[in-house]
């Protein structure tokens, strides 16, 4: 019988059994990925007269060649927001807020502010990025805010303000006429 050796035929089925069922592991009931909750926003560029997507309202407070910048990131429950001025009148504090509408050729095309909280005006629900220039007209704000903005709910602008925002009384909020506006855009 030179050195065939016979196996049992059960023995070659639970074989073939067991090979056939090596495959991937079965994935593990109720676990989910997380989804990539980061939503990014920015807008930047020198304020112009005729061009919605930079344009300045009041040429006397954002003189020509007047510009800025604003990146907004929001994820892991929060939303970071950051603002870089240039060009504007040297020694001055300006109100910026986000709203909800794109910037316009009018003022009061770009909306009221942007609230997370519909109904609530404070630095919690709002985005306040209140700057002051230096005496080259340059500055820089950042705000934090403890919420993630909404996928279907975005602000549309970065409004600069002719004021300070005002912090508290019947008039919270408000920061005078409509300076300059970005239009913001997804990235």
């Amino acid at each position: 019988m030179g050195g065939l050796m016979r196996v049992p035929a059960f023995l070659l089925i639970l074989a073939a059994s067991a090979t056939a069922c090596a495959g991937p592991s079965a994935p593990v009931q109720n676990a989910k990925t997380a989804p990539d909750d980061t939503i990014s926003l920015s807008a930047a560029g020198e304020f112009t007269t005729d061009d919605t997507a930079a344009i300045a309202h009041d040429r006397k407070l954002a003189p020509a060649g007047a510009q800025a910048s604003v990146t907004v990131e929001s994820s892991g429950g929060e939303t970071r927001t950051s603002l870089t001025v240039e060009g504007l009148l040297p020694d001055r504090t300006y109100g910026a807020h986000l709203h909800v509408k794109p910037c316009g050729a009018k003022p009061d095309d770009s909306g009221p502010h942007y609230q997370h909280h519909p109904g609530k005006i404070d630095p919690v629900s709002e985005v306040w990025l209140d700057v002051t220039t230096d005496s080259e007209g340059k500055g820089t704000s950042s705000s934090r805010n403890a919420w993630n903005l909404q996928a279907d709910k975005l602000p549309g602008s970065l409004v600069i303000h002719a004021q300070p925002t005002v912090k508290s009384g019947p008039k919270v909020g408000t920061a005078g006429d409509r300076v300059a506006c970005l239009t913001l855009e997804q990235d």
